[in-house]
């Protein structure tokens, strides 16, 4: 019954998007992320896995953003054509623009491809959002795409969002 509720809203509720969850074993939803993840050491990406996911989800987009910076929310990730049936991203994912499965990381505040972690000013914590969509499109964009031209594109294809963030403070 409740799928059929959740497949119902999705068809009929223009905009809504269906819950996913997405974790990560390198911290705790809301935990300060460990060090190994930033710039202050081996600044590789964090393991992530995720579950729920929906039998017409085509590709899944991930944006990791800190807005708590002081000038704008600050981008440092962006990974999309993640393919359908994958359900997590193993540490340390290469800073390649293309992958042999189809995913492609984009462009980000740093002006690289792929991932750069937390990297704040010593004023305190900030927040690092890791925002999984899922989308019913694959993207036709490369990896000199930005988070912008990537929210852009998914814009009315999102059928499935999760997040989970951790705080980082030099």
């Amino acid at each position: 019954m409740i799928r059929f509720i959740l497949v119902f809203l999705m068809l009929f509720l223009p905009g809504y998007a269906l819950a996913i969850e997405i974790k990560s074993d390198a911290f705790d939803d809301g935990g300060m992320i460990n060090s190994k993840y930033t710039c202050d050491a081996e600044n590789i990406s964090p393991p992530l896995e995720w579950k729920d996911v929906f039998s017409n989800t085509k590709s899944f987009v991930l944006i990791c953003d800190d807005p708590d910076s002081p000038s704008k929310s600050w981008t440092h990730w962006v990974l999309f054509n993640i393919p359908a049936d994958k359900t997590s991203l193993s540490e340390g994912v290469p800073k390649t623009g293309t992958f042999d499965d189809g995913m492609i990381q984009g462009i980000n505040d740093f002006g690289k491809v792929g991932y750069d972690g937390p990297c704040p000013p010593p004023t305190g914590p900030h927040r690092y959002f890791f925002r999984l969509y899922a989308i019913d499109i694959a993207l036709v964009l490369d990896e000199n795409s930005t988070k912008d031209a990537v929210l852009d594109a998914i814009k009315g294809h999102i059928i499935g969002e999760a997040v989970t963030f951790g705080t980082y403070e030099r």
